[in-house]
């Protein structure tokens, strides 16, 4: 079996879910398929699930996306269009979820990323509502730790009038980001996005870490912020971007961060992100970790996987493949 038959195959696996996950709740034939397609208002917006003796929630802010090229910047044009057609996505935009996970460990209420808020596109937004659906509100979440500055992980910091929006968190971030982005004007012309994109994505950072400013601690990936949860270096997409190791006794879950956007074109198929800034250090975190989960069996949340965003990864002669994991009721 060579490559391109296992990434076929593989393209297959993650297509089960497509771009929302909508087959995971049961079978129904094709005309459940097509309800599935324009679901009803009122969908549930979080997954509660336990990592060992640690409750855990993920919890959506909505989506964001934009055009496939930006999210598979090598990927050979006919072929991208064609493994998008294959997974049954688009292919003139991707759908990229935002998947914050709550954990509820030591008498401490931790949210990983913050979310977009409106930073990027009206979509974003949502773990407000979803919070409240949970019976929790902004002032419940002692802790927010962040893997990296970009705006869709923290712009939810700030509320519509400027102000704090976590008003009781302290917020945890990766010491080189800040550097780069918060303390400096950063060099964005490696993102393949317009000019003005880039200008209003830098102002974003900025202007969503403001209300915080003085609640920040900044760390070195590596640190274990509380008991059980742990953060792995995981540079390139960013210069500090770490991702999350989260333990309790024998489970594990690992978070990946940005490492990839969208199972299609960044596990199935190796395309490098367009918004990695140091694309060859980006895919040795990527190779580093993926690798770690298939081979000690880790699950995996992917900040921007289809909704829950839970999964594992499979590893078959160096070709990896995303497969979901199934619904918990």
């Amino acid at each position: 079996m060579n490559a391109f038959t296992i990434n076929r195959r593989a393209v297959m696996l993650s297509a089960v879910v497509g771009a929302s996950g909508m087959f995971l709740a049961g079978g129904g034939g094709i005309a459940n398929a097509q309800a599935m397609m324009t679901p009803a208002s009122g969908n549930a917006g979080h997954y509660r699930f336990r990592i060992g003796e640690i409750r855990a929630t993920v919890l959506s802010d909505g989506v964001i996306g934009g055009p496939p090229r930006v999210y598979a910047s090598d990927a050979p044009e006919a072929e991208l269009q064609e493994v998008l057609r294959r997974a049954f996505l688009p292919t003139d935009h991707m759908t990229l979820n935002l998947n914050t996970l709550l954990i509820e460990t030591g008498g401490r209420r931790i949210l990983i990323e913050a979310g977009a808020g409106g930073t990027m596109g009206p979509n974003g937004g949502r773990i407000f509502e979803n919070l409240a659906a949970i019976g929790l509100g902004p002032a419940d979440i002692d802790t927010i730790v962040i893997s990296h500055t970009h705006p869709d992980h923290v712009g939810n910091l700030r509320t519509a009038d400027g102000g704090k929006a976590f008003p009781r968190a302290t917020v945890f971030l990766p010491k080189a980001d800040w550097d780069f982005f918060v303390r400096t004007d950063p060099d964005l012309s490696y993102m393949p996005v317009p000019e003005d994109f880039r200008l209003r994505f830098a102002a974003a950072i900025k202007s969503s870490l403001e209300p915080v400013m003085n609640d920040v601690e900044l760390y070195e990936a590596g640190a274990e912020i509380v008991p059980g949860l742990t953060t792995i270096v995981a540079s390139g997409h960013t210069p500090g971007m770490a991702t999350f190791l989260v333990h309790s006794g024998n489970d594990q879950l690992l978070l990946t961060a940005d490492l990839a956007y969208h199972p299609v074109v960044n596990v199935d198929n190796p395309w490098r992100p367009g918004p990695d800034r140091d694309k060859e250090t980006a895919l040795a975190s990527r190779r580093r970790i993926f690798d770690r989960a298939a081979a000690d069996r880790i699950p995996v949340l992917g900040f921007h996987f289809p909704f829950p965003g839970l999964g594992r990864m499979l590893e078959t002669d160096g070709v990896y493949a995303w497969v979901p994991a199934g619904w918990q009721f």
